[in-house]
């Protein structure tokens, strides 16, 4: 039996551990490596002591690289990358990025359960990394509060433990599963496997986030099991039996994604996403121009369809000018963006998230301002967490607007990035934004 020690080096002397592990669970053993030729950390997982003592254990091992090797093909911000798999001795090493941070059930044992807008930024960006992994032919079969980390100082959550990662096209899998979070398929070897098996994890992940302080009061630490509910009709209570202050929306789209009967359930992520209201049903449906004031928005259309990204940013300032009547001004106070028609507001913003593809938008940027806790109030910390986060700041420093970044491939929120600029400063290199703008009142504004 192996068990790597602090200090000890390991592949030929490449990577030194450090400290004690950082977690273990029912398959692996993770620890924390120095790569001193470079001075980056890294996370190496190892199977545990338990798999170690297997009589199958060689054959455990081959499972175990073939999985992480599948999991190296991932690409995908909210997704652990594995690097590479080394070796040491008899024992096989799965190389991965070291995250600073905590797991999401951590965060809530430390802060309590999340504000819904907090709640859903997470779910999104995981249901995300899971449409990603389900396109790639595969299903994670493990999601959980515990499974997902959040990078320090950062709103960011990132899919973690793929040790249950299996093909779609496979008909029977191990019956491992985490109880509160697996759908009933997963009690059994043969089931109706599927994205809605995630579904239904996911799903559960949400409903903890937003329940667990009342959860918690009663001793649990999940919903109630699948298995519970199917054969000792125990009934799962709603969300808003916890909580209050969760909306009918995402009540019921939680409840529809963690029915018992697979057939029943929420089919896809991105079925589940849209019912939480994170995604506008249908990209391909056409968009009513509509307009309180006779605005033309066919140019705006016509270059977000075209993906010509600065010129739409310049067509939005434009004409939320106009519709504002500040063209002269340049520039919109409290006042103006109060008062600002909702069905003109609706009609950009729309446009922006259809031709995105959800990537850009208000509304993007408002969901990720109010998860850092962003209000109507200026708050320089928010703003510039909120600024990191969008793309707006690097280093520290907030952009100067040619270093904008007019591509697809920008960060959740980058763009539009003009059109409530009240102040540009003139450096000399070009216009700078500056941290004291008051977008946060648009961001603010309910019918976003």
């Amino acid at each position: 039996m192996i068990i790597w020690q602090p200090g000890q080096q390991i592949n030929n002397g490449r990577f030194i551990i450090q400290g004690k592990p950082l977690g273990s669970g029912g398959f692996g053993t993770t620890y924390k490596a120095l790569e001193p030729s470079t001075g980056k950390l890294y996370a190496i997982k190892t199977l545990n002591q338990q798999m170690q003592l297997r009589e199958d254990f060689a054959e455990q091992q081959v499972k175990f690289i073939n999985e992480a090797l599948t999991i190296k093909g991932f690409d995908h911000q909210h997704i652990l990358k594995v690097h590479e798999v080394i070796q040491s001795g008899e024992l096989f090493g799965v190389v991965m990025e070291y995250i600073d941070g905590v797991t999401l059930f951590q965060y809530l044992r430390q802060n309590g359960q999340l504000a819904e807008s907090e709640a859903l930024l997470y779910i999104d960006q995981i249901g995300q990394a899971l449409e990603y992994i389900h396109a790639k032919g595969s299903l994670h079969r493990d999601i959980k509060p515990a499974n997902i980390l959040l990078r320090q100082n950062k709103q960011e959550a990132v899919l973690i433990d793929f040790g249950l990662t299996r093909s779609i096209a496979t008909k029977s899998m191990t019956a491992s599963f985490t109880e509160g979070y697996a759908p009933i398929e997963q009690y059994r070897r043969k089931g109706s496997f599927g994205p809605h098996t995630d579904v239904y994890a996911l799903a559960a992940t949400l409903y903890y986030l937003l329940t667990a302080d009342g959860l918690n009061k009663e001793g649990e630490f999940s919903p109630v099991p699948a298995q519970n509910r199917k054969y000792d009709d125990e009934p799962l209570p709603a969300p808003k039996h916890y909580n209050s202050r969760i909306s009918q929306r995402v009540n019921d789209a939680i409840l529809q994604g963690m029915e018992i009967e697979p057939e029943k359930r929420t089919p896809t992520v991105l079925e589940f996403r849209e019912n939480l209201g994170l995604v506008i049903n249908g990209n391909n449906q056409e968009i009513q121009l509509k307009s309180s004031c006779g605005m033309d928005y066919r140019k705006l259309r016509d270059y977000l369809a075209q993906e010509k990204w600065k010129e739409a940013d310049e067509e939005t300032k434009r004409v939320m000018f106009a519709v504002a009547k500040r063209e002269k001004e340049g520039w919109l106070d409290d006042e103006h963006i109060d008062n600002f028609p909702c069905e003109d507001l609706r009609t950009i913003d729309q446009l922006w998230v259809k031709y995105s593809d959800g990537r850009f938008s208000f509304s993007v940027q408002k969901r990720i301002y109010q998860g850092f806790g962003g209000t109507r109030g200026y708050n320089s910390d928010i703003w510039k967490k909120f600024g990191d986060k969008v793309g707006w700041r690097k280093g520290g420093d907030w952009l100067y607007y040619i270093d904008i970044t007019f591509d697809k491939k920008a960060p959740e929120g980058h763009l539009p990035c003009l059109a409530l600029w009240r102040f540009l400063v003139d450096y000399g290199e070009g216009k700078k934004m500056v941290e004291w703008l008051r977008n946060e009142v648009l961001l603010s504004r309910r019918d976003l």
